[in-house]
């Protein structure tokens, strides 16, 4: 792909991200759980943004597990897990200026599947 290109298409998620957070912030009975994704791992992170502290986080890498939807679910299920240790149940998604598609639906689909709200 084109250098050009793919500085516009990134240019373009960094608006689509700037949008969406000057609309959501996360509190600690509400966090915002923002998911990162690279083409071969996916991370995410319940944030209190009133404090400005990460309350939970996971990434795909220690787990070995990929960037699909496969692996999405499962990192979904154990971030769930996480959360729910740390007394969360309702949070803010956040995905971070993605198109809520593939990886990032499979995760927060994970999400909502072991009864976090949002």
């Amino acid at each position: 792909m084109n250098q050009k290109i793919i500085k516009a298409k990134s240019a373009k998620r960094i608006q689509r991200k700037r949008r969406i957070r000057a609309k959501i912030s996360g509190i600690a009975a509400k966090p915002r759980v923002s998911v990162f994704r690279s083409n071969r791992y996916l991370s995410a992170q319940a944030i209190d943004d009133a404090t400005a502290t990460t309350m939970a986080a996971i990434h795909s890498k220690p787990l070995s597990l990929k960037a699909n939807r496969e692996d999405a679910a499962k990192l979904g299920e154990a971030f769930a897990k996480t959360l729910k240790d740390a007394g969360i149940t309702e949070i803010l998604f956040d995905r971070n200026g993605y198109i809520y598609h593939g990886v990032v639906k499979s995760f927060a689909e994970a999400l909502r599947a072991n009864e976090i709200k949002f």
